[in-house]
């Protein structure tokens, strides 16, 4: 079997984004939620206009991670925008990481990871931020690995529900990824 391709996603790849998004979404998380809710979380964050103008936006990238020409998993990255005294615009935030549940823990998470922080830093050092859930022990553990530490919380909404979120940062110039 052929080594899986991560590339840039481009606007011919809105309606795989979208799909990939909203399944990755619900594999991880759709327990947690009424049904109702999910519906209209997963139809604003993930729906196809939402990822054709995160597509459009200039200053955000995505990219996906296809295994014989079938999208697996995908990233979103571009200013911060997580609620923070510290964090601007002009920090970098990994907004979305994601793989489906069987091409998990194959190493493919660090590649994409790393093609993200590149990007992310391409115009030089700065600051990234993400948010990870709370109960989400792995994440947390690669994040910190990779230089991330936890600077404050915050509260997550999809629909009546309002998961508390970690807002995680890495200083500017600790690029290794």
């Amino acid at each position: 079997m052929p080594e899986p391709v991560i590339r840039r996603a481009g606007p011919a790849d809105a309606e795989t984004l979208s799909a990939l998004g909203a399944r990755t979404f619900t594999e991880t998380f759709a327990h947690l939620y009424d049904p109702e809710d999910l519906k209209g979380f997963l139809e604003e964050a993930y729906g196809p206009e939402r990822t054709r103008a995160d597509l459009a936006d200039p200053a955000k990238a995505s990219w996906l991670v296809e295994a014989d020409g079938v999208a697996i998993g995908y990233a979103l990255a571009g200013p911060c925008g997580l609620p923070h005294d510290e964090a601007t615009p002009a920090c970098g935030e990994l907004k979305r990481i994601y793989f489906l549940k069987g091409h998990q823990g194959g190493g493919l998470g660090r590649r994409l990871f790393a093609e993200v922080m590149d990007w992310l830093q391409s115009d030089g050092p700065r600051a990234v931020w993400i948010g990870v859930w709370s109960e989400n022990f792995g994440a947390q553990r690669f994040y910190e690995r990779h230089g991330f530490e936890k600077v404050g919380e915050y509260g997550f909404p999809v629909g009546r529900t309002v998961d508390r979120e970690f807002i995680l940062r890495r200083p500017a110039g600790s690029f290794a990824a």
